[in-house]
C-alpha cells in the first residue's frame, strides 16, 4: 500500500481525500503542526512515506544539501485549490506504479509530469 505525508501548506483535504480512497495519509498539521521542513522531510523517510508539498523549498533539501527522501510529489499547479490537488495525485497515481512513485522526486503540473531520481 502506498503510505503518504502531505504537508501542511498541501492541506489536511487532500489527505482526508488520499485515506478515504484507501491510502495511508497522514497530514502534517495533526501531528507535527510548524515542524521544520527537514524535519518533515526525515519523518517521511523514517516512514517509508511519500511527501506531498507544494513548497519547492523541498527540491533544495534534496538537491543541494544531498538530504535522502523516500519519494516525493511537488505539486506546482496554477489553478491550486484542494480539488485541483486530489484529482492531480490521483491522476499520477493511477499513471506510475510504485517503484516509479518511490524515492523519485516528481514535480507536477498542468503542463505534465516530471519524474527525476
Amino acid at each position: 500500500m502506498l503510505k503518504f505525508l502531505v504537508d501542511e501548506c498541501t492541506g489536511a483535504k487532500v489527505s482526508d481525500a488520499l485515506s478515504k480512497d484507501g491510502f495511508s495519509a497522514e497530514y502534517v498539521g495533526r501531528i507535527m503542526k510548524g515542524a521544520r521542513d527537514e524535519r518533515v522531510l526525515q519523518k517521511a523517510l523514517e516512514e517509508e512515506k511519500i511527501l506531498i508539498t507544494n513548497d519547492k523549498d523541498f527540491g533544495e533539501i534534496i538537491y543541494r544539501k544531498g538530504k535522502p527522501h523516500a519519494g516525493v510529489i511537488l505539486l506546482r499547479l496554477e489553478k491550486d485549490f484542494p480539488e485541483d490537488r486530489i484529482s492531480t495525485i490521483r491522476s499520477i497515481i493511477e499513471e506510475l506504479d510504485r517503484e516509479t512513485l518511490n524515492q523519485k522526486f516528481i514535480v507536477a503540473s498542468e503542463k505534465g509530469v516530471r519524474v527525476r531520481p
